[in-house]
């Protein structure tokens, strides 16, 4: 049109909004975004750190899927170099252990959020799969959220809605969307370990006085079975427990902002100081080094 000046060029889509006197919908980083910072909400954890800060040998037992939303993270393992970005998405389903960095973005905040990839969704993705699973390769795939964009927002929208079963459909066809993409990999299921399973047990109840007798009445072995069976696997049931505690002790330090002597008392140590020395023996970080805890280092 002659004469049209650029001030008043308005988009169809403007216009169609203005009309419907609706917002733009949020991107779907953006949605994410609002999902973690939202109330707690059953199936996935928001991960958040305030300082950058390393972490070394962090062990991801059970089968995840985690976005990153802010920041940065590095992880480093034999034949595995990752920089990850905000918007990129990392799912693993076989236990792994990575030398972490994770960075704040230019508003000293760094999350991800994390779907746990439960039983009944790895059972139904491989029901689900009628194909063979090829199960060379790596159980772990790195991708963006645009490419799985249907299936996190059908996530995003059962998590809010609290239909814990649409969400963990959505991310069952998550896992099936990525096998398509060559990564059936990830529905390989993973060498049975009977660490594993004590770490699981202890992770239910990190407080709790356990004693060998608890471990062979819940697997059903004896105690010389149980300690054979973990010296195979290159451990003992004293050490396992320990890796529990402090495994559930990093996880409340990400997802809470408690003192450090509340994480302390809560997986099982009297001491803030003996807990702080073990943490840092076992990681190489302090435990306020993360940032989150209200009083920074002054329990330790």
């Amino acid at each position: 049109m002659a004469g049209t000046s650029p001030a008043m060029t308005i988009s169809l889509k403007s216009i169609t909004q203005v009309m419907n006197n609706t917002p733009a919908a949020p991107s779907l980083l953006e949605d994410l975004r609002h999902l973690a910072n939202g109330p707690l909400l059953a199936d996935c954890l928001c991960v958040t750190a305030r300082c950058s800060h390393s972490v070394k040998s962090v062990t991801i037992e059970q089968p995840t899927a985690a976005v990153v939303l802010r920041g940065e993270k590095l992880l480093r393992a034999p034949g595995i170099d990752l920089h990850l970005r905000a918007g990129d998405v990392l799912v693993g389903t076989s236990p792994r252990a990575f030398d972490v960095l994770n960075q704040p973005d230019e508003h000293g905040v760094y999350l991800t959020l994390i779907a746990p990839l439960c039983q009944e969704v790895m059972d139904a993705a491989r029901l689900l799969w009628a194909a063979p699973i090829v199960t060379q390769g790596d159980p772990m795939a790195v991708t963006h959220i645009t490419q799985l964009e249907p299936e996190l927002r059908a996530w995003c929208d059962a998590l809010r809605a609290q239909r814990l079963d649409q969400a963990r459909l959505a991310v069952t066809s998550m896992l099936l969307r990525l096998c398509a993409q060559g990564h059936t990999a990830l529905l390989a299921p993973p060498p049975p370990g009977f660490a594993t399973q004590v770490r699981a047990i202890v992770a239910a109840q990190p407080a709790r006085e356990w004693r060998s007798r608890d471990f062979e009445d819940a697997l059903g072995l004896s105690g010389a079975t149980l300690r054979r069976r973990l010296s195979a696997e290159k451990t003992t049931l004293s050490e396992v427990i320990v890796e529990a505690r402090l495994a559930q002790a990093m996880e409340l330090l990400y997802t809470t902002r408690w003192p450090i002597k509340t994480i302390a008392a809560r997986v099982g140590y009297r001491s803030p100081a003996s807990f702080t020395r073990r943490f840092a023996q076992r990681y190489g970080l302090d435990p306020g080094d993360i940032g989150n805890a209200d009083n920074g280092n002054a329990d330790n």
